[in-house]
């Protein structure tokens, strides 16, 4: 509700002149995002037509547990949406909290700054501060990521709900930024994706790594040694990878590596592959795999649908 009163509509703020012009820059893009995400199949009406100032780095702080020999999050149970790997906090002191309640259960935790979230379409979602913050073309790769959202909902897959916003999110703002400022600048936003396509393949095979270890027979080296061990080795090929907008020492260095980060990273990237070479199958169109996501929400097996292996299932979770 704090969010939500905090909200002016987006041509109140362009009009008024005390507003920053980073931010009137960002916001005078909205528009023609939400005519784009229309055009490929995305439902636009009510959102992102307001802007909350809000401070610091973050909307929400999520949290994500994994239990110990395991790299698939434990999960949080909520009435509606299902089984979800994370949970949510404006507070960031409650977050803090409930990651160490789950640390004194013996759980791993990864706690993240979250800049943008959907309410899939029950609220009038704003955009903010801090969604603004990691530059143009993030901002408008998170807006189309938040439309996917609010366009199909899968309950009790995370996995496909994160993976689908996080793969039309990348092509779909590569194509708007190629039709709005040309080639060179979609070149940039195209690589700066692969990069982290790329990154994303190596902390795939990490987290693969430390499965296969976790279900290895004891040796005499202790498993904190050999888990240190995969560790050490991805950050070693993540600064070698030949990236070409950002920077691979850096990446290396920025990446955080234990069980439950990593689960959390797989939420968001396992399947774009796949999700790439079905775009391919279809001429490039993101409008066609837009339809192909949403008929694919409506069968009794989404997963299938869209040729993606099964989910991890648990019948139990986290508190």
């Amino acid at each position: 509700m704090r969010l939500l009163r905090a909200a002016r509509p987006i041509d109140l703020v362009l009009a008024d002149p005390a507003t920053d012009a980073s931010v009137r820059d960002a916001l005078e893009l909205v528009d023609p995002v939400l005519r784009a995400a229309r055009d490929l199949g995305l439902d636009v009406d009510g959102q992102y037509r307001t802007y909350a100032e809000w401070p610091g780095d973050r909307v929400v702080t999520t949290v994500v547990a994994t239990r110990p020999g395991e790299v698939e999050p434990a999960g949080f149970w909520f009435p509606i949406f299902g089984r979800l790997p994370y949970k949510g906090f404006f507070d960031v002191a409650r977050a803090e909290a409930e990651a160490s309640r789950l640390r004194q259960d013996g759980l791993d935790t990864c706690v993240v700054p979250v800049s943008a979230y959907s309410t899939l379409g029950w609220f009038a979602d704003p955009v903010t501060t801090p969604l603004l913050r990691g530059g143009v073309d993030r901002f408008v790769e998170t807006l189309f990521h938040e439309l996917v959202h609010a366009t199909v909902f899968v309950a009790g897959d995370a996995g496909l709900n994160e993976g689908v916003a996080t793969f039309l999110g990348q092509e779909a703002a590569i194509r708007f930024f190629a039709e709005r400022a040309g080639h060179d600048a979609a070149e940039v936003v195209r690589a700066r994706v692969a990069d982290e396509r790329a990154v994303a393949r190596e902390l795939g095979a990490l987290r693969a790594r430390v499965a296969a270890l976790y279900q290895s027979p004891p040796t005499e080296q202790p498993l904190d040694e050999r888990r240190e061990a995969l560790s050490a080795a991805t950050r070693a090929a993540l600064s070698a990878l030949p990236l070409r907008q950002l920077d691979p020492v850096r990446v290396a260095a920025a990446a955080r590596l234990n069980d439950a980060c990593l689960a959390l990273a797989a939420t968001y990237h396992t399947d774009l592959d796949v999700y790439a070479e079905q775009l391919a199958a279809r001429g490039g169109r993101v409008s066609g795999f837009v339809a192909a996501v949403r008929a694919a929400a409506d069968t009794d097996d989404p997963r299938h649908a869209l040729g993606l292996p099964p989910a991890a299932s648990r019948p139990d979770a986290a508190r």
